[in-house]
Order: structure tokens, then sequence, then C-alpha cells
């Protein structure tokens, strides 16, 4: 039986390395969400076109990991009908044999509502914004600037706003070390698998 883990949150605040530690850790397949939308953004022209022709190739792109593309990505992720011809993609990708650890913006509450453990990772602005500029080698204003703007517009769209599920297990990193947040979200997973 498949086991999925949703984890959802704001940019930079450590849910992508902790979905990929968790995946290694257990031994499941992974899929950085994010990477849908900034490649849907990074393709240009239609964007539901862009999504629906969505191919492995364009998850490789190497310019997917640039503000320029977090912020296209947020702004095609707020049309309906890029969301519903990623949906399937993603939902057949989380039952997955032995399992799947998928990280986004509305994973818990939208793509897998039924998945067996939800995380939801946050931080304090401020050091999420020191951590992408870091991340970057850019301005730390200029990146809090950005991030605030991005999480107000994914919190307030009309479509699968960005906001913990009412089951998420809530993982506040501003003052952990990767290394502790990683072993709270194994400990969690390690239970619900009953290994814990």
């Amino acid at each position: 039986m498949p086991f999925t883990i949703a984890i959802d949150g704001p940019a930079a605040s450590g849910k992508g390395t902790i979905a990929r530690a968790l995946a290694a850790h257990f031994g499941f397949h992974h899929l950085d969400t994010g990477l849908l939308y900034r490649a849907v953004g990074a393709r240009g022209g239609d964007p539901v076109a862009a999504a629906r022709g969505l191919t492995a190739a364009d998850l490789a792109r190497d310019d997917l990991r640039s503000a320029e593309a977090g912020q296209a990505a947020s702004r095609v992720a707020a049309i309906a009908e890029v969301r519903a011809e990623l949906i399937v993609f993603q939902r057949r990708f989380a039952r997955q044999e032995p399992g799947a650890v998928l990280d986004g913006r509305d994973i818990g509450t939208v793509i897998c509502p039924g998945a067996e453990v939800k995380l939801y990772v946050t931080a304090s602005d401020r050091v999420r914004a020191a951590r992408r500029a870091r991340e970057l080698g850019a301005d730390a204003d200029e990146m809090l600037a950005q991030l605030r703007e991005r999480d107000a517009r994914d919190a307030a769209r009309a479509v699968a706003p960005m906001r913990p599920a009412a089951d998420a297990v809530l993982l506040d990193t501003s003052d952990m070390t990767i290394e502790a947040a990683f072993a709270v979200a194994r400990d969690t997973v390690a239970t619900r698998l009953g290994r814990g």
C-alpha cells in the first residue's frame, strides 16, 4: 500500500530539504511540485498549453531555481486551468510504491488530502529571506520584499490558497538546524509507519 507524505509551506522554509531527506531515508519517490509550476512559467506563452505539454526535459531545466522562475510560478499557479492540468500528474505520482514525498503549497489541502502524513514547514519572513539571499547571492531586503509579495499572492488566491491542512503537523524551522528539523519530520513519519 503506497504511503504519501505531503509537505507544504512557504519558500525557503526548508520544506524541500526536508522532503528530499525523508524520501532518501525511507526509500520513497520525491516530487518538488513547485518545479511543475516553475517549468510552466519558464516555458512562456499560454500557461494552460504549457501545463498540458509539460515534459521531463522541462523539469530538468537549470534555470528553474531562479527568483524569476519562482515569481512566474506563483503567477501561473493562480490560474485554475493550469492547476487542473497538473493535479492528475501529482496525484498519480503520490500513489507510487512504496511511497512518495511531495512538497509544495497545497499538497495536504488539495492534491493529497488523504496523505498519511502532512507537514506544514514554515519559518519567519526574515529567516527565510536570509536563507534565500545566501542561496542566490542576492540582497536580503530585496528577497524579503519578494517573499512577502509571493506569500501574500499565494495565500490570497481563490484557487488552492497556501495554508496548513487542519491535521498537518506544524514545523517552524526559524531557530532549528536542518538536522533538528529533519529529526522531527523523520520521527513523525516513522511513528505513522509504525516504526517509531
